[in-house]
């Protein structure tokens, strides 16, 4: 998870809610757990640590990133070209609808390569978005040992 939202439950709660990252990282558990699946949670104000998490996860054998880059998501390159090394599926997640505030918001340099957008949902979006590998998956079909990396 990216830059900023380590301040979640602080920042702008007429946005983002009143959740902190530690209750939505627990939620995260919680339904990864239900659904037999593992995660991997990292969060990082450092762009340089995002890429090199990014990387190392380039070579661990996992089945989809899902990823909230923050204010990284409209203009980080370097992130979008690390992300673009996976093989795997990327799910761009958002708490609020970036498309419904600032300008500046509305354009993400990582949506052209991930397989999907969801924003706006809240802590819903990051449910929502460990849900999706799944059904991409066909219910497990083509995952060996499915493990999602939360960045």
């Amino acid at each position: 998870m990216g830059v900023n939202l380590n301040m979640f439950g602080k920042r702008d709660p007429n946005v983002y809610g009143t959740i902190t990252l530690d209750e939505i990282n627990d939620k995260i558990r919680e339904l990864a757990k239900d659904l037999g699946v593992d995660v991997d949670i990292f969060q990082t104000n450092d762009e340089g640590k995002m890429c090199e998490r990014i990387h190392r996860a380039s070579m661990e054998d996992i089945d989809a990133v899902v990823i909230n880059a923050g204010a990284w998501t409209h203009y980080s390159y370097a992130i979008r070209d690390a992300l673009a090394i996976l093989k795997v599926p990327i799910i761009e997640v958002h708490m609020s609808n970036i498309h419904a505030r600032e300008e500046f918001r509305h354009t993400s340099v990582i949506a052209p390569i991930a397989k999907g957008q969801i924003t706006g949902f809240g802590v819903g979006s990051y449910l929502l978005g460990l849900r999706l590998p799944l059904n991409i998956a066909s219910d497990h079909r083509n995952m060996t040992s499915p493990v999602l990396s939360f960045t």
